[in-house]
């Protein structure tokens, strides 16, 4: 027990009032008496659902020997407060109480079976689109849902007595704002349990990314890719990108560095978050395209010159008698992507005539006399 002793209270005989014994009553006839009240007002019985609830809170303290000392003395204010190890919002609910004491007891509907539970709601799944920046970053959406529930207290009056009221949770409008954030990059599914009855569905959330425009995300890593000239890939090179968080990042090579196309550079910590460490984070790996001079761009003067500044090419170390004994072909520009698709429409073509062959067979001819 904790902090100072409570005064003590008259209001403690209720919960024997509510299960109708007497204060000296033994373990056995609290049992007995809360399994006739129990069956009697079971709401698969169509019992009262609050009557039900009362009946197990009773039980619950009333069959705890240290609940119960407490009680007796100090009444139901002692057991709010936190004596004997909980609070009053700690009572477990009612039907597991009733099947705990009572398991396969045949009550609802044939030997052995069980107690029915409540029936759990559909879940509500709802596809959210988030951005890039929305996963790095983290932001709040929100999102209207409407359903309708049968309160269990005014039974859909409004009130216990019958008068009309106006629901505080929704202000009598009927729809709830329901508000989940997104942090740190973490992608999550938000579920919403009802403590009463713990019958409602989950609302999932699905969260589908948007393409980007710059980056690509692979689980923790960043992609983007940035074209170069032929000239900053062989003499340097140095650039800005702007992140998804607004950051400005100075990329630049290293002195005497090359670059060559297709080739990836990484950059550590600049990833997304990582899941459940949000200030761990992947990498950003960038890819090189290196733009070469258009045909013709070039003089035979300025040719000239690279050649002197750059490795020999392998073809001038071929002898004239080596070249006189090749065959001089001719290169043509080509669109390998276009010749692809030339290509299979061509087999599709082959295998549709090869299908009305076989279809058509051999014709039979007349046989001669």
């Amino acid at each position: 027990m904790f902090g100072r002793m409570p005064r003590k209270s008259s209001n403690n005989t209720k919960y024997y009032e509510v299960l109708g014994v007497s204060k000296t009553a033994s373990q056995d006839e609290l049992k007995k008496a809360y399994r006739k009240a129990a069956i009697k007002n079971h709401p698969d019985k169509g019992g009262d659902p609050e009557k039900f609830k009362e009946l197990s809170q009773a039980y619950e303290v009333l069959s705890d020997p240290e609940k119960r000392e407490i009680y007796d003395q100090y009444g139901e204010d002692a057991l709010k407060e936190g004596m004997g190890g909980g609070s009053s919002s700690d009572f477990h609910s009612p039907f597991d109480i009733f099947e705990q004491l009572f398991p396969g007891s045949g009550t609802f509907g044939g030997g052995g079976s069980r107690v029915r539970r409540q029936k759990r709601g559909e879940d509500v799944v709802r596809t959210m689109m988030v951005s890039l920046e929305d996963l790095y970053n983290g932001t709040t959406k929100k999102l209207s849902l409407s359903r309708s529930v049968l309160c269990s207290k005014c039974k859909g009056k409004g009130s216990k007595s019958g008068a009309s009221g106006t629901c505080h949770g929704c202000r009598g409008v009927g729809m709830r704002t329901i508000t989940r954030q997104i942090g740190f990059g973490m992608i999550q599914q938000m579920n919403t349990v009802c403590p009463e009855c713990k019958g409602t569905g989950d609302i999932v959330f699905v969260l589908q990314l948007k393409d980007h425009p710059k980056f690509k995300r692979k689980y923790d890593d960043l992609y983007v890719e940035h074209t170069i000239s032929l000239t900053e890939a062989l003499c340097g090179f140095q650039f800005v990108l702007t992140h998804l968080d607004g950051r400005q990042l100075l990329i630049k090579s290293n002195p005497g560095e090359v670059i060559k196309p297709g080739q990836h550079k990484a950059i550590n910590d600049e990833g997304m978050p990582q899941h459940g460490r949000p200030f761990m984070k992947g990498r950003l790996f960038v890819e090189f395209n290196v733009e070469f001079p258009e045909p013709g761009a070039l003089s035979p003067a300025q040719c000239r010159s690279l050649e002197k500044i750059l490795p020999p090419k392998l073809g001038s170390q071929l002898s004239d008698m080596e070249l006189d004994q090749c065959e001089e072909t001719t290169l043509h520009d080509v669109n390998i992507e276009e010749e692809m698709r030339r290509r299979q429409h061509q087999k599709r073509q082959e295998a549709y005539d090869e299908d009305e062959e076989e279809e058509s067979g051999p014709r039979v001819q007349c046989a001669q006399q």
